[in-house]
């Protein structure tokens, strides 16, 4: 899937070492494309009080978009 950004995602693995669990909700901040590789991205996660908690750069088989959440 192409997240587009500033689109709302979904991580679907918990990543102890950035103090993120499944579940959370995400901003796409970057695409990453290199020739040979899965399409990755930046995302900015962040707390109830829109604190930053970590920016993490995924693959994007670790996330998944709020519609298809839905």
């Amino acid at each position: 899937m192409n997240y587009q950004l500033y689109s709302d995602v979904m991580l679907l693995c918990n990543l102890p070492e950035e103090g993120l669990d499944a579940g959370d909700i995400g901003t796409v901040v970057e695409q990453h494309q290199v020739d040979g590789l899965e399409t990755g991205y930046s995302v900015e996660f962040f707390d109830l009080l829109e604190n930053t908690v970590a920016v993490a750069t995924l693959p994007g088989s670790y996330l998944r978009s709020q519609e298809e959440c839905k």
